[in-house]
C-alpha cells in the first residue's frame, strides 16, 4: 500500500464504552461516602415529615394508660405488632411521635433558613456592591446583632410574646441573617472587581442587572452551603427552646418536647429519651454531612 493510499485510509477512532448507570452510582458512593450518608439521612428525615400521616403506625396524640412506659417490642402475646420503639409516660407510641416530630423540626429549619437567607442575601449584596456608608451602616447593625447571645435573646422574646412554632421561625430568621450578609458581602467585594463585571458596567448595564445576572449566580453556591448548615443548627435550637418550655406547644409532637417529657424517666424508661435524641442526632448529622459535601463540590479551593 502506497503512502498516498495510507493517507486516504480513514483513521479508526477508539471506541469508549459508556459506563453502566449502576457503576456510576457505585463510583459516586466510593468517592463521596460522607456525602452519600448525609443525603440518605436527609432524604429519610424529609420523607418522614412529608408522609408522616401515612407511615406512622399510630395516632401520635392518642394516649393509652394501659401501655404506659411500655418497652420497645416487636409483638405481643397474640403476635400482633405493638410499640416498636416503646411508649411514653401516657402510653403514646414513640415511633409515631418521632415521625410526626420531624415535621416540626424540618419546618423550623427550612422556613427559618428561607427568612434569614432572603434578608441576609439582599443586605449582603447591597453592602458589598455599593459599599461606602451603606456598607458601614449594614455591618454596624450586624455587629450589634452579634453582640446579643441568641439563646438569651430568644428566651426574652418568647417569654414576652409566648410560645409558638412561627414565633421561633421568625426569631431565627431575624437573628441569623447576619451570617449570610457577612459571607455574601465578602464575596461580592471580590466579584465586583472582576473583568466581566467591569465590562457589564462599561456597556451601560444597570446595577440591578449586574447584581442579578453576574454577581448573584456566583454566590448562590455559598448561600446553599451555609443554608444547609443553618438548617441543622435551627433544628437543635428549636429542640433546645422546646425542651426549656419556650418553643412548640406541648400538645404538638416535637423532638424537644419528647426529651423534656422524658426527664423523669431516663433511668426507668431509657427509650423515652434515647430514641428522640437519636432522631435529632441523625438529622443534624445528615444536614452537616450534606453541607460539607456541597462545600467540597462547589468550592474551587477545595479541589486544588
Amino acid at each position: 500500500m502506497t503512502t498516498l493510499e495510507l493517507e486516504k485510509t480513514p483513521q479508526q477512532q477508539p471506541v469508549t464504552a459508556k459506563k453502566p448507570f449502576m457503576k456510576k452510582i457505585w463510583n459516586f458512593i466510593k468517592k463521596n461516602p460522607a456525602g452519600v450518608i448525609g443525603i440518605v439521612l436527609v432524604v429519610l428525615s424529609v420523607s418522614a415529615a412529608l408522609f408522616a400521616q401515612w407511615i406512622a403506625p399510630f395516632d401520635p396524640s392518642k394516649a393509652n394508660l394501659t401501655s404506659r412506659l411500655a418497652p420497645p417490642s416487636w409483638a405481643d402475646e397474640t403476635g400482633e405488632s405493638v410499640f416498636f420503639l416503646g411508649a411514653d409516660q401516657v402510653g403514646r407510641d414513640l415511633l409515631s411521635r418521632i415521625i410526626h416530630g420531624a415535621k416540626i423540626s424540618l419546618m423550623v429549619g427550612f422556613f427559618g433558613v428561607i427568612i434569614s437567607m432572603v434578608i441576609g442575601t439582599v443586605l449582603g449584596l447591597i453592602s458589598g456592591y455599593f459599599g461606602k456608608w451603606l456598607d458601614d451602616f449594614i455591618m454596624r447593625i450586624a455587629d450589634i446583632q452579634l453582640a446579643f447571645p441568641f439563646m438569651l435573646f430568644a428566651i426574652v422574646i418568647m417569654s414576652v410574646l409566648g410560645t409558638g412554632i412561627w414565633k421561633i421561625i421568625i426569631i431565627l430568621g431575624l437573628t441569623y441573617w447576619v451570617g449570610f450578609a457577612r459571607l455574601i458581602r465578602g464575596e461580592v467585594i471580590s466579584l465586583k472587581e472582576q473583568e466581566y463585571v467591569q465590562a457589564a458596567k462599561a456597556i451601560g448595564g444597570t446595577n440591578f442587572t449586574i447584581i442579578r445576572k453576574h454577581i448573584l449566580p456566583n454566590v448562590m453556591s455559598s448561600i446553599l452551603v451555609l443554608g444547609t448548615m443553618y438548617i441543622a443548627e435551627f433544628i437543635l435550637l428549636e429542640a433546645s427552646l422546646t425542651f426549656l418550655g419556650l418553643g412548640v406547644d406541648p400538645t404538638i409532637p416535637s423532638w424537644g418536647g419528647m426529651l423534656a417529657d422524658s426527664r423523669n424517666y431516663v433511668t426507668s424508661a431509657w427509650w423515652t429519651a434515647t430514641f428522640p435524641g437519636v432522631a435529632i442526632m441523625l438529622t443534624v448529622l445528615g444536614f452537616n454531612l450534606l453541607g460539607d459535601w456541597l462545600r467540597d463540590r462547589f468550592d474551587p479551593n477545595m479541589k486544588l
